[in-house]
C-alpha cells in the first residue's frame, strides 16, 4: 500500500492524525498534513482507510 497526500487540498482538520497517528502528523508551522510513512505496513490498512474516508478535503489518496 502506498499513500499520497495533497498538501494543497489539506485544510488542517487533523482527522487523519486521530485515525492513523503512526502514518500522519500535522506540521507545527501551518497545521497541514505530513506523511510519516509513504508505504505503511498492511496492519495499518484499516486505520489509513479510515483516515482517507474521514478527511474533509479529500487530500489523502490510497494507492494499492
Amino acid at each position: 500500500m502506498k499513500i499520497n497526500v495533497d498538501r494543497d487540498r489539506c485544510v488542517g482538520a487533523g482527522q487523519c492524525v486521530l485515525a492513523a497517528g503512526a502514518v500522519f502528523d500535522q506540521n507545527v508551522d501551518d497545521g497541514l498534513v505530513e506523511l510519516l510513512q509513504a508505504e505503511p505496513s498492511e496492519e495499518l490498512r484499516d486505520a489509513v482507510s479510515e483516515a482517507q474516508l474521514i478527511c474533509p478535503s479529500g487530500a489523502i489518496e490510497l494507492l494499492t
